[in-house]
């Protein structure tokens, strides 16, 4: 086919959505509301993974060094942490604050305390996160190889509880998101198919005077691709307008949140470019290729 009657074609396709506006607005509302409902679950599934990392992040492991260890060793050590696998931060906690914390953890019954005589007594340590909580367990056997270092432990029944979580998370998210898929499909398809119904007659008369199943079909193939594309469009800043906005409200919970994994929700900022390559690909490309088969019946005449 001509570059100029390719140009014809796509001009008629575009025409055609002005012309019959009812059924291509019905399937940029359908086209639109599909997006929206497999790409919020998709959103959802990525931030809830997200938060549960996050929450692993939490897990730390206790790390405590021998009371006699000098001072240019502790420091030696607090490198080699810093230079393992699978370490995210070191925080080091001398004598003096290790006693201080576990007066305030022990707080009612501080007469203890009277009877104690300085922190001396008390073995520097640090606490450490890992990167990934799933292999916190060999982390934890790493470190306390270390010379020097008097035992190191963390939370597995944690790490196993978060790994199942996010294993569970990720069997419903996946289930949820192909029923959601396999839905709108079938919508789009009975949309699209409507539109070309109320166009058989057209295509049948173009078929009778020998005109090709490429010229019937390329203006319906813009057609669906031009309705897809601004349904994505509307989908990617309806998204963008209510995943701001929810950002914005959790973000505003402070610290109550964070303690439950929402500080691990990923700004929008940091996707955008990726949710809106996504909703107006994947919305032209349905578009295009629904609206191209469903001519197939009314062509084979």
């Amino acid at each position: 086919m001509k570059l100029s009657g390719f140009k014809y074609l796509a001009n008629q396709g575009i025409e055609n959505i002005w012309k019959n506006k009812m059924m291509a607005f019905a399937t940029f509302c359908v086209l639109l509301i599909s997006l929206l409902l497999v790409g919020g679950s998709a959103l959802f599934y990525v931030n809830m993974n997200s938060m549960i990392l996050g929450l692993g992040n939490q897990n730390e492991v206790a790390v405590y060094l021998d009371p006699s260890t000098t001072q240019q060793r502790v420091d030696e050590i607090n490198l080699e942490l810093q230079k393992m696998d699978n370490i995210d931060t070191v925080e080091y906690i001398s004598k003096e604050e290790a006693y201080k914390r576990m007066q305030n953890q022990i707080s009612q019954g501080k007469a203890i305390f009277d009877y104690i005589d300085g922190y001396e007594f008390m073995p520097d340590g640090f606490s450490v996160t890992v990167i990934d909580n799933d292999t916190i367990e060999d982390t934890t056997a790493k470190i306390a190889q270390i010379s020097e270092v008097q035992s190191a432990s963390s939370s597995l029944q944690v790490a196993e509880f978060l790994r199942e979580l996010r294993r569970v998370v990720s069997l419903i998210a996946v289930a949820v998101i192909v029923a959601l898929a396999a839905v709108s499909m079938i919508m789009i398809s009975n949309t699209t198919k409507a539109s070309v119904f109320a166009r058989r007659e057209e295509i049948q008369i173009m078929k009778y005077v020998g005109a090709t199943n490429a010229f019937i079909r390329t203006p319906f193939f813009v057609e669906g691709m031009v309705t897809g594309f601004f349904a994505g469009a509307g989908a990617f800043f309806i998204t963008w307008a209510v995943y701001r906005s929810v950002f914005r409200i959790l973000m505003e919970q402070g610290t109550l949140m964070r303690a439950f994994g929402v500080g691990s929700i990923i700004p929008f900022n940091k996707i955008q470019l990726w949710v809106a390559l996504a909703y107006l690909v994947i919305g032209a490309l349905v578009g295009a290729l629904g609206s191209v088969v469903s001519t197939r019946r009314h062509i084979d005449v």
